[in-house]
């Protein structure tokens, strides 16, 4: 994976943002403060990339920008406590050493445990290189050892073994149009951390076959996550059909950012938090099961 930065270009279209957009948030706002070539033209690094993805957000929820800017802002006073190994797995990834980069996470979980290490190390790693990618900076290659990787690293330290939940079962689905997982099989390996019994359904799971999931498990929980805004319609029918026939219905995804696209959805939105996600499922359930 290269170095150097991107190009304004290159941003606007990783992020679907206006050139104009992007330097007036500089100029306003100092956000981001991109390095100059040579030349003078604008080079952004992931941490700039980054920070302009959570602008675009919080503007999209609602926020003015200035307000917006000011969050980013202090999001970025603080350094990331896993910086480090973070750096290491990108490394290892371009480098193609899977050895290297699940010796990395089971270290980290030795060291901190699996809720920090997911949260705090495999999410933001995996943001770094899937920006590289988009963006052209690093090969196919790279993503997919470090998705892989990821994946059954996942499946290998989460509970699969335990004991049923008394809470009931929490079904993860994606919408039937979304076909991205990874961040659902995150949630999964947290929600296994607080002792739920949860069922992973996978990606681009049909409305029927939800509903037949939730009926046969008798779930008290139902998570459909949606990243596409063309995929937002379809995971909308998923969450009106589950909402009909399990007690608690939960979403997120990319596709349900903006407050506009919340707007008459059935459920709890569960916001873009793992962990507290992850807390507000265990929290209603705990108190669910209490009355």
């Amino acid at each position: 994976m290269p170095t150097e930065g991107l190009t304004i270009q290159e941003v606007c279209s990783l992020l679907d943002l206006p050139a104009p957009t992007i330097r007036s948030w500089e100029r306003r706002y100092g956000i981001p403060a991109p390095d100059r070539s040579t030349g003078g033209h604008r080079r952004f690094s992931h941490a700039d990339v980054t920070q302009l993805q959570l602008m675009r957000d919080e503007v999209a929820r609602g926020r003015r920008p200035v307000d917006a800017a000011a969050w980013v802002a202090a999001e970025f006073a603080r350094p990331l406590p896993q910086q480090e190994v973070i750096d290491e797995l990108v490394a290892a990834a371009q480098r193609l050493d899977r050895h290297e980069f699940l010796g990395l996470l089971d270290t980290s979980v030795a060291d901190h445990g699996v809720t920090v290490t997911t949260c705090d190390v495999v999410m933001p790693a995996l943001r770094r290189i899937g920006v590289a990618w988009q963006a052209g900076r690093c090969d196919t290659a790279h993503e997919h050892l470090a998705s892989e990787a990821t994946l059954a690293w996942m499946h290998r330290v989460t509970r699969t073994d335990s004991a049923p939940s008394d809470a009931g079962v929490i079904l993860l689905a994606c919408g039937p149009s979304d076909h991205h997982s990874l961040g659902l099989e995150a949630f999964a390996v947290l929600l296994r951390e607080r002792g739920h019994d949860v069922r992973m359904l996978g990606p681009r799971v049909p409305t029927a076959s939800l509903v037949t999931a939730i009926e046969g498990t008798r779930a008290s929980a139902t998570v459909v996550v949606s990243h596409l805004a063309v995929a937002r319609r379809a995971a909308l029918g998923s969450l009106v059909a589950a909402g009909r026939s399990c007690p608690s219905v939960y979403y997120a995804g990319n596709a349900f950012t903006s407050r506009r696209s919340r707007q008459r959805v059935p459920g709890t939105y569960l916001g873009e938090d793992f962990r507290e996600a992850a807390d507000l499922v265990t929290a209603e359930l705990s108190d669910r099961k209490g009355t």
